[in-house]
């Protein structure tokens, strides 16, 4: 074979071996940090704390210092415990390590297909015959730019949801403190309830003794005190479970627990804020929506990449030098000569048509998904919008109506008792009314606050909306903190 075929052969294969061993990815993917700042944009102001992707032994045991710091022995406000799960929730961490092998995969996809180098001998004594070959996948040159674009999209969503996953521990954390610090409340208010209880016990006791009230009305003031000191009994259990959910949220184990929650709630705000177009802040904050419209870009580059796979499924080049030794008149001669190979796989049987209809009903379920996550973010919105207000509204009428009305009746009634006009059981049952309406009064407002929280869920995403629990039970208590 003549130089200039070979020279040819060599300029097909060496462009794309040197290619090949080249690196085209950006420094965003090979950056350990590559994708973060997405997260902390999209969240920072929306918790009003910051997220950190711990990437080194150093690093966790600078953040668990830190959260030692704000946590231990303290009385820890929402904010505090939104700070400290961000900072030391494993789980979290997981999902920020989903935005590196993402970042990787892109990483992955920019660098080209490597070759494949052929190396074979032939033959015995002079008549050996030396062969060598070059292959490269031409395919996957030509769909390397939609490969790229279709794991840059994916990068996107990665960042999205790792935002999202930062959000929904942020709301599932400041959850769980109202909850807490609800409870705690209600504990503190049927202990004081009780010890009222146990004050009227032992007087009934004493009147008993003294032939003063009938064994009916002792046997009621005991039977309220002793039923009383169950439900504060099953609140402090209540309270403990509480606080260990507040504590796994947080990621705190062994002496970290030792913190305190306080005493009661805020009080409710003097107005509820007003939410004109809560529909339109829905849809160009919710994180799930984006995440969902890159689902739909990334089939719609999938869908490409499959069109231009269609018929031909593998395509490779393959150059080489086949150097073939002879003898001749006494002494040997090498023999050069060039080869040029294209390998394909020819769409006799499979068309490729199945993999399109695939690719364009994955294309049309992910348009429908998102459509329907558009019309649920709406009805989210609304509905969280209208939880708010309302428990807005039953917190406020509780506060200002039902609470006092059922304070001046017990003490109208205390003093008709002191009269002689109301009896025992006339007493009681007022009394069990007043603590019942204080019970639900509390529970209002923790209702209030959860809604708060679900609204802002609403809006920016992070989980589904929590439905507060209600009726008169008592709620579930807090940690034996706060000056408890």
């Amino acid at each position: 074979m003549n130089r200039r075929l070979l020279k040819s052969l060599v300029a097909i294969a060496l462009p794309v071996i040197v290619a090949g061993c080249a690196t085209t990815a950006t420094g965003d993917v090979t950056d350990p940090m590559a994708g973060f700042s997405t997260v902390s944009a999209r969240t920072d102001a929306a918790t009003g704390r910051q997220a950190i992707w711990i990437q080194s032994t150093d690093e966790a045991r600078a953040v668990s210092e830190r959260v030692k710091k704000l946590v231990r022995k303290k009385t820890i406000s929402a904010d505090v415990a939104v700070q400290a799960a961000l900072l030391n929730n494993r789980g979290l961490q997981a999902a920020y390590a989903d935005i590196g092998l993402s970042a990787a995969d892109v990483w992955q996809e920019k660098l080209l297909v490597n070759p494949r180098v052929g190396i074979g001998i032939s033959g015995v004594g002079i008549g050996r015959t030396v062969e060598s070959a070059v292959t490269s996948n031409i395919l996957a040159l030509i769909t390397r730019p939609r490969r790229v674009a279709v794991a840059d999209v994916r990068f996107r969503q990665a960042q999205l949801r790792a935002a999202e996953e930062t959000l929904r521990l942020a709301a599932d954390t400041r959850r769980a403190w109202i909850n807490a610090v609800s409870a705690w409340e209600n504990v503190a208010y049927l202990n004081q309830a009780q010890a009222a209880a146990d004050a009227a016990s032992e007087l009934a006791k004493k009147l008993g003794e003294t032939g003063a009230m009938p064994k009916a009305g002792q046997a009621r003031e005991h039977a309220f005190y002793a039923e009383l000191s169950a439900e504060v009994a099953r609140a402090r259990l209540d309270a403990r479970l509480a606080k260990e959910e507040l504590t796994r949220l947080m990621g705190l184990w062994g002496s970290d627990v030792d913190y305190f929650v306080p005493n009661a709630l805020p009080a409710l705000p003097k107005g509820a804020s007003a939410k004109r177009a809560i529909e339109a802040e829905a849809l160009k904050n919710r994180v799930d929506l984006e995440v969902a419209k890159l689902e739909l870009d990334a089939l719609a580059k999938s869908y490409g990449l499959t069109e231009a796979t269609r018929y031909v499924t593998d395509l490779e080049l393959i150059t080489g030098v086949e150097v073939e030794k002879e003898e001749e008149d006494g002494s040997e001669k090498n023999i050069t000569s060039g080869a040029f190979e294209l390998e394909f796989v020819i769409p006799v049987f499979d068309t490729g048509k199945a993999r399109m209809r695939q690719a364009e009903l994955n294309y049309m379920r992910a348009a429908n998904l998102l459509a329907e996550k558009a019309v649920n973010v709406r009805s989210e919105a609304r509905g969280a919008y209208d939880a708010y207000r309302s428990s807005y509204d039953i917190a406020r009428h509780y506060r200002n109506n039902v609470v006092p009305l059922r304070k001046k009746i017990e003490e109208e009634s205390i003093l008709t008792y002191n009269g002689m006009i109301t009896n025992t059981f006339e007493l009681l049952a007022d009394t069990r009314a007043k603590i019942d309406a204080n019970v639900l009064a509390l529970n209002a407002k923790r209702n209030f606050w959860l809604a708060d929280v679900n609204l802002g869920t609403a809006i920016r995403g992070g989980g589904g909306v929590v439905a507060a629990e209600g009726g008169g039970e008592t709620v579930a208590a807090a940690d034996a903190g706060g000056g408890h």
